[in-house]
This record gives structure tokens, sequence and C-alpha cells, in this order.
């Protein structure tokens, strides 16, 4: 019995140690950065190789060749609105950033295939967004690890900065935080959408408040005539429950219109058994 018992214990202790995983430090550890420049967000997904007595531009990174900027993976951005680089316009989203350091200037490229293990086994202009040449500075401190920051942030624009060994290189960008922030000002002032009232009145009436209230919400959202048969369909089910059968009766038949012109069998079908129920 003890030999069975030491036996399974030594199996168990075994199985334990063979699922366990090995962690050690990453020779090129991962980092992200995440900053809001005006209205806009970005993000920097990169890996951060180490000088290790080494000498970096023009030996270990090549003048005059493509780089992943960084290690491991390709370097991800992402911007959450549409930015200008370079005069140039950058649309929103996910790019890779690869780049061509020369000795006293760098070619900077945003790329739309951000999903390669370094720099791409078969180069495609046509993914080529924004291309940039900047400026490579020369520091009169040495930096360890290679590190990107969003720096001189300001209102409407930043500085992409990219430091390593004894250079900085940087990227100014734009972003449309005027437009934005008028938008939002304009939406604002308008006062609330279609969809605001609607919520509001499928609030109201799916918690059983004020129904009145959802009703004259309802009203106002779908005052333009242009209403889906959503909106149409919880109007009718708030007027039912007001007791204005004629009305709910007429507004589903317009949903129902609707939702056969959109091909939504739920729709029909939910629309179709409400009109029978409340003619009797």
């Amino acid at each position: 019995m003890l030999k069975n018992l030491s036996l399974l214990l030594l199996f168990v202790g075994f199985t334990a140690t063979s699922n366990a995983q090995i962690k050690t430090p990453q020779p090129s550890p991962a980092a992200k950065l995440e900053q809001v420049v005006g209205l806009t967000d970005v993000s920097i997904e990169y890996s951060r190789p180490a000088m290790r007595g080494r000498t970096i531009f023009g030996n270990l990174v090549p003048y005059g060749k493509i780089w992943r900027t960084g290690a491991n993976a390709n370097t991800k951005i992402t911007f959450g609105h549409d930015v200008v680089i370079d005069g140039k316009e950058l649309k929103k989203g996910t790019y890779a950033i690869y780049t061509i350091p020369n000795k006293t200037t760098w070619e900077v490229i945003f790329y739309t295939d951000a999903n390669n293990s370094g720099t791409p086994k078969e180069w495609d202009e046509n993914k080529v967004a924004v291309k940039t040449t900047v400026k490579a500075y020369e520091m009169p401190m040495a930096i360890e690890s290679f590190t990107i920051t969003i720096d001189d942030l300001k209102v409407d624009s930043a500085v992409i900065g990219m430091l390593w060994e004894n250079v900085y290189v940087g990227v100014p960008f734009e972003v449309p935080t005027e437009q934005i922030a008028t938008k939002n000002i304009e939406s604002v002032m308008a006062g609330p959408s279609n969809n605001d009232y609607y919520q509001a009145a499928s609030y109201y009436h799916t918690e059983g408040k004020d129904l009145k209230q959802a009703l004259a919400w309802m009203q106002k959202a779908t005052a333009d005539g242009n209403a889906p048969f959503w909106y149409l369909r919880r109007m009718s089910l708030i007027q039912a429950d007001l007791g204005d059968k004629a009305g709910a009766i007429a507004t589903a038949k317009k949903s129902l219109e609707a939702a056969k012109k959109a091909n939504n069998a739920d729709y029909i079908k939910m629309n179709e058994e409400s009109i029978n129920k409340w003619q009797k």
C-alpha cells in the first residue's frame, strides 16, 4: 500500500513538473506605450533590444537597409483617428513601423501589413501607406535599450521619438483635434440624437417607468419619417401598453413594411403576431 502510494506521489510530482513552464528574462522585452494626443488615442507595441557592448547603427543595424525598428515581431502603431505625417494623411488603424537608418537621416515607413515577424518576406510598395525622411541627431549620451517615445505633446500634434545607442530621430504627426472637438460640440449643442431618444424610451418601456414619456421620446426618434423597423416596433409596443391599440396597429404596420424591405424574418413575424393580437 505504501509502495503504491509512493509511486503515485512520484508520478503526480513528475507530471506537475513536466507541465510547468520555465520563465526566463527576455533579451528584448516587450513594451506597450499608450498616449492620448489631443483627442486621439495612440498606442505603440514593440520590443526593446539592448546594446550589450555592441556597435548598433552601421553595424548590427546596417545603414541603407530596412529594419524592423526593434526586435522580434515588427513594431506596431495604432491611431484612433486619421492623422497627418509629413503633409500626408494616414488613415486610422494599425501599421507596422519600418525604418531605413542612415548616418544623417532615417526613412520611416508606415506599412499596412502589421503582422510580420520582423520584415516582410516580400516587400510590397503598395502596402506603404506613408513614408517620410527625418533627421538623425547625435546624442551626448548612450541609450542602452531601444526606446520609443511620444513627446512634444500639443493639442493638435506630437512627435514619435526613437532612441538607441547615441542616435535620436523624431517623426512629427498631426491629429484632427479641432475637427473632433467641433463635431462633439455641435452634436451636444444640437441635442439628443434619434438613437438617444430610442435608447431612453426603450429603457423606460422595459423597466416599466413613465410610458407617456417613453412614447414622447419615441415620437421624437421617429419624427424624420425614416425610422428603422426596430424603432417602430418599440413605439407600437409602448402604444399598446398605453391602451392605444389603433395607434399600435398603425405603427406596427409601418414596422412590418420596413422589416419586409429589409428581409428581416424575426421582425416580420413579431409584427404580424402583434397586429393579429391587437385586432381581436
